[in-house]
C-alpha cells in the first residue's frame, strides 16, 4: 500500500480499514512526506489548544496574574481528570476571581477511561475528581480564556461564543499559525463549547511546524511548559504524556477529537498532523506511531511504546479478539 492504513483485524482476518491521511512539514511549508490527502479538510479540535493558548502569554496575561508553567500545560491540555490537574485548574481560576460556575465546558466520562491505553493488567485509575465542569479535559483551556477576559477587561459572560473578542483573538491566532486567512477558516462548534476551525491538514501540519521552530519567547515558553509537564497535558497512561516523557525535549504532540494528532519534532524542524479519516480515535494513536516510526524517530516509538503501536480489540468480557495494526506508509516527497 502506498499510503497509511490501520487494520482492525478479527483474529487474523481484516475486519475493518481507517485510512490515514498525514502531512509532514517544514516550517517554511515544504511538503516532505504524506499520505492520503495531506490537504484533507480537518477540524482542528483540541490539537489547537496550544495555539488558543498563545495569547494568554503573548499578550502578557499569563505575567500579570502569575500563571505557572504548570498552569500553562493545562491551558493546552486534554486532561485526565486526575485530582492533581484539576486542583491546578481550581487554583488558576481562583486566582482571577473565578470559580467552576465560570466554566462553560460541560461534564464527560474522564479521559483516563476512553483513551488511556494501560499495560496489561493496570488498574484503572482511582485518584479521579468528581464529574463537572471543572473536571472536563477542557477545563485549563476554558480557565486560560477566562484569564485572557479578565486580563482584557473583557466580559466573561459568553466568551464561547463566535463574536466575543476571546474567541476573536484566537481565530486571529490560529489563522497566523496555520497560514490560512481568517475570512478562509471554516469554524463549527467544539465539544466544549468554544469555537474550532477547519484547515486543510497541511495547514495544521504548518502550524505545529512553526511551533517547534519559533525562538518567540511567548512560544518557548509553551512549549517549555508542554515538555517539561506531560503529564498534565494528558496523564497517566496517555500517548501524549508518554511520547514527551520518552523524547524529552524533542518532540510536542497534542491530540484532537475525532482521529486527529498534531506533533513538532523540536530538532528535525518539522510538524505534522494526522486525521484519520473516518475519526477512530483509538485507530489514530497507531497511525501516530507509524508515522513517527516511518520519519526515523529513534528509538522508534512502536518499540518503546508497544502497548500504543498496536492495540488490543477485547469483547464485553474483556477478552482479547483482534487488534488494531498499521499497514502501508508514507510517500517521501
Amino acid at each position: 500500500m502506498s499510503s497509511l492504513v490501520i487494520q482492525a483485524r478479527r483474529g487474523d482476518a481484516i475486519e475493518s480499514l481507517h485510512r490515514v491521511s498525514v502531512a509532514v512539514v517544514t516550517e517554511g511549508g515544504e511538503l516532505v512526506a504524506r499520505s492520503g490527502d495531506p490537504t484533507f479538510p480537518t477540524f482542528l479540535r483540541s490539537a489547537a489548544k496550544p495555539f488558543q493558548a498563545m495569547p494568554l502569554v503573548s499578550d502578557g496575561i499569563a505575567d500579570r496574574f502569575g500563571v505557572t508553567d504548570e498552569e500553562l500545560a493545562l491551558a493546552c491540555a486534554s486532561h485526565n481528570s486526575e485530582r492533581r490537574q484539576v486542583g491546578l485548574v481550581r487554583g488558576l481560576l481562583a486566582r482571577i476571581g473565578c470559580d467552576e460556575s465560570h466554566l462553560a465546558c460541560g461534564p464527560h466520562r474522564p479521559l483516563a477511561f476512553d483513551l488511556a491505553v494501560r499495560p496489561d493488567g493496570a488498574a484503572p485509575p482511582t485518584d479521579l475528581a468528581p464529574p463537572g465542569p471543572l473536571a472536563s479535559n477542557c477545563s485549563g483551556k476554558h480557565a486560560g480564556m477566562l484569564a485572557l477576559a479578565r486580563g482584557k477587561g473583557w466580559a466573561i459572560e459568553g466568551y464561547t461564543r463566535p463574536d466575543h473578542p476571546v474567541q476573536q483573538r484566537c481565530r486571529a491566532e490560529v489563522a497566523a499559525w496555520t497560514g490560512v486567512e481568517e475570512a478562509a477558516l471554516a469554524e463549527g462548534v467544539d465539544g466544549c463549547g468554544v469555537v474550532t476551525f477547519q484547515v486543510p491538514l497541511v495547514a495544521a501540519a504548518r502550524a505545529f511546524a512553526r511551533f517547534g521552530a519559533s525562538d518567540r519567547p511567548a512560544v518557548a515558553r509553551l512549549r517549555m511548559a508542554m515538555t517539561g509537564h506531560p503529564d498534565l497535558v494528558a496523564g497517566r497512561d496517555r500517548l501524549d504524556t508518554e511520547l514527551m516523557r520518552a523524547y524529552p525535549g524533542a518532540i510536542v504532540t497534542k491530540v484532537g477529537a475525532d482521529g486527529v494528532w498534531g506533533a513538532a519534532l523540536l530538532r528535525r524542524g518539522l510538524g505534522l498532523a494526522v486525521k484519520v479519516e473516518d475519526g477512530h480515535v483509538r485507530a489514530s494513536m497507531v497511525a501516530l506511531l507509524a508515522v513517527l516510526d516511518q520519519l526515523g524517530l529513534d528509538p522508534h516509538p512502536s518499540e518503546i511504546l508497544p502497548r500504543f503501536a498496536s492495540q488490543t480489540i477485547v469483547n464485553t468480557r474483556g477478552l482479547s479478539v483482534g487488534s488494531l495494526r498499521p499497514a502501508g506508509g508514507l510517500t517521501f516527497e
